[in-house]
């Protein structure tokens, strides 16, 4: 079983604080990888955010990295986004033919089962580095749920409760899949 599992949604929708209790709870977690691109961005006096394509692109990269580097075991690995989010803003961007993307999917495939938080205005907080609107963050999620969708991936959509209630839920949903 492919236990490489994905968080993703818009963002606010709570990720992030979600992998970090399941890392309290022993989990593998591997982080976002747009926050530490916008963070060295910053931190280097340039723009929070390169050209659409070329922000996915290092994206991309660097998730795929991130997945090489969890080896397969049989504990849940859990990803605060994936390599499939990346490829949704290159597609997004028109950045990559539908075959190319193909090939990326196929090629990191994770549990067939993904995580999807959805848009949650009471915990909707904005940042240096989450610039986006809510509205914006609607948008991501509902394009991230069709996305994940069309490559086969079963959606498991969080529902909204405290840390704990949504770990517990996660936690339930990859002990019967």
């Amino acid at each position: 079983m492919n236990c490489r599992f994905v968080v993703t949604g818009g963002p606010g929708g709570g990720k992030t604080t979600i992998l970090e209790a399941l890392q309290e709870r022993g989990y593998q977690v591997v982080a976002e990888t747009a926050r530490r691109i916008i963070r060295d961005r910053v931190a280097a006096g340039l723009s929070p955010r390169p050209e659409p394509a070329s922000f996915a692109q290092d994206i991309l990269r660097s998730d795929i990295e991130k997945y090489q580097s969890t080896a397969d075991r049989e504990a849940p690995i859990f990803f605060d986004r994936g390599v499939l989010d990346a490829l949704y803003m290159l597609d997004a961007a028109d950045a990559l033919t539908s075959a190319e993307i193909e090939q990326y999917v196929q090629a990191f495939p994770y549990n067939r089962v993904a995580f999807i938080l959805p848009p949650w205005r009471d915990i909707y907080v904005s940042d240096s580095e989450r610039d986006q609107s809510f509205e914006e963050s609607v948008s991501v999620y509902e394009g991230m749920k069709a996305w994940y969708s069309r490559w086969g991936y079963e959606i498991v959509e969080v529902p909204h409760d405290h840390v704990d209630g949504r770990v517990s839920f996660i936690l339930s949903c990859i002990n019967t899949s």
